[in-house]
């Protein structure tokens, strides 16, 4: 089934910050944004262990307890196993360093064999306080790309975790399964593969305003060729694009703050707000089935919905083209 036929909209709740992604939020204030998205319509939910060690499916669980199952879709990660076993040691998440330093203190560990995979499905039940997944990722491959982790990972996963959710799906137990990746590269190769047939995949920061040339030119039209989709996670940049600090879960590099000056520029010339232009932006792409900003606070929500249904006249994009902002290919909402 396609991502489409799954997704009940275009905008969906990337929970992320849930489990104290840069900051440690109170409990009552992640419920509450958990709360104001289903109030603003939004129907979607995107979580994984890995964010604050199983913290953002517990908050996200407890949100959700209440509402018919049957009214909204989950999907998940696997590839990262929560211990009940309490780490005191420092943690080495690569790329996403310490992003996670105010999440629960319990031992994470790499596991993308078939039994974990569904191990983890079956953890993430408990947490999420469900009976069933929707969809499911397989989480961050590719954070190593170029090192042997990576190609020991991605072997693992190969033989382990892409045929087990190919059978529950299959079997009707999930309605799809993907890359949950911020790499271009590790969806290529899993498309590219005999045996495996994902559904679709979430790419985290690589179709964006500030990010997009990799995957506009050799992602998408494969997605879309083939009837898959892609749900686009990150649309901010880590925040980036709408003022934040951080790019790529670190501060953010003179060159892209020079370029989303560029644009905040041309976007305040034409009254339009850096969330519409990033949204709108990422959802022009017809491979792409669905865009989740994250949100830890309430107040997002409505951001996010406004920006979605904003009104951007087609002199905004021409100009952001005319600058070499956007690439010359990149579909736009005209």
């Amino acid at each position: 089934m396609a991502l489409k036929d799954i997704l009940p909209s275009k905008l969906g709740f990337g929970a992320a910050p849930l489990g104290n992604m840069f900051r440690a939020i109170p409990e009552d204030e992640a419920l509450a944004t958990v709360e104001a998205a289903w109030n603003d319509g939004i129907r979607y939910f995107d979580n994984a262990p890995f964010y604050g060690a199983g913290l953002a499916e517990i908050r996200m669980g407890e949100a959700l307890k209440g509402k018919p199952r049957d009214n909204y879709v989950i999907s998940t990660k696997v590839g990262r196993i929560v211990l009940d076993e309490v780490d005191e040691a420092p943690r080495d998440n690569g790329e996403k360093g310490d992003v996670f330093a105010n999440g629960r203190p319990n031992k994470v560990i790499n596991d993308y064999s078939h039994d974990a995979t569904l191990r983890s499905i079956d953890d993430s039940l408990k947490r999420l306080q469900t009976d069933h997944i929707d969809i499911v990722w397989v989480h961050d491959l590719a954070q190593d790309f170029y090192g042997d982790e990576w190609l020991t990972r991605f072997d693992e996963a190969r033989t382990g975790a892409f045929r087990a959710l190919d059978r529950l799906r299959d079997e009707g137990t999930i309605k799809a399964w993907g890359l949950g990746v911020n790499r271009v590269e590790a969806v290529e190769l899993l498309l590219d593969l005999d045996g495996p047939r994902p559904d679709g995949s979430l790419l985290a920061g690589r179709y964006t305003l500030l990010d997009h040339d990799r995957a506009l030119e050799r992602l998408m039209p494969k997605v879309a060729d083939r009837g898959l989709g892609i749900v686009v996670g990150g649309p901010y940049s880590s925040g980036a694009l709408v003022g934040g600090p951080n790019f790529e879960y670190a501060p953010a590099t003179p060159e892209i703050l020079s370029k989303v000056a560029a644009i905040k520029a041309i976007a305040d010339r034409h009254g339009v707000s850096m969330k519409a232009a990033g949204l709108q932006f990422a959802l022009a792409n017809p491979a792409v089935a669905a865009v989740i900003p994250g949100a830890s606070r309430p107040q997002r929500i409505a951001e996010d919905t406004a920006a979605l249904n904003e009104v951007i006249a087609a002199d905004f994009w021409h100009e952001l083209r005319q600058g070499d902002l956007v690439s010359a290919s990149a579909p736009l909402p005209l």
